[in-house]
C-alpha cells in the first residue's frame, strides 16, 4: 500500500480546488473530495509519484494530489 493510499483520510482541497476539479472533469458532484477519494480507491486507478506530486489515474480521469499536505491540486479527463 502507498502512501497516498494510506493517508485516504488526509485528502482534501480548497473551495477554489473543488470548483476547479468540477470543471476540469464536467461532473456535478456535492462532495468532489469523496468523489476523487472513490475514484483513488478504485482497484484499477494507476497511482505513481512524481516528485511532489502523487499522480492517480483510473478511466479517463487523472487527478494530482500534493505529497505532502494530501491536498488536490486539480484534475483532468485524460485524452484515449
Amino acid at each position: 500500500m502507498n502512501d497516498l493510499i494510506k493517508n485516504i483520510d488526509n485528502i482534501h482541497t480548497t473551495e477554489l480546488g473543488a470548483e476547479r476539479i468540477k470543471k476540469n472533469l464536467q461532473i456535478d458532484e456535492n462532495d468532489v473530495v469523496a468523489w476523487c477519494k472513490a475514484c483513488i480507491l478504485n482497484k484499477d486507478t494507476a497511482i505513481e509519484r512524481i516528485g511532489k506530486n502523487w499522480y492517480a489515474t483510473t478511466g479517463q480521469y487523472k487527478i494530482t494530489v500534493n505529497a505532502n499536505s494530501y491536498t488536490i491540486i486539480t484534475a483532468h479527463i485524460t485524452k484515449k
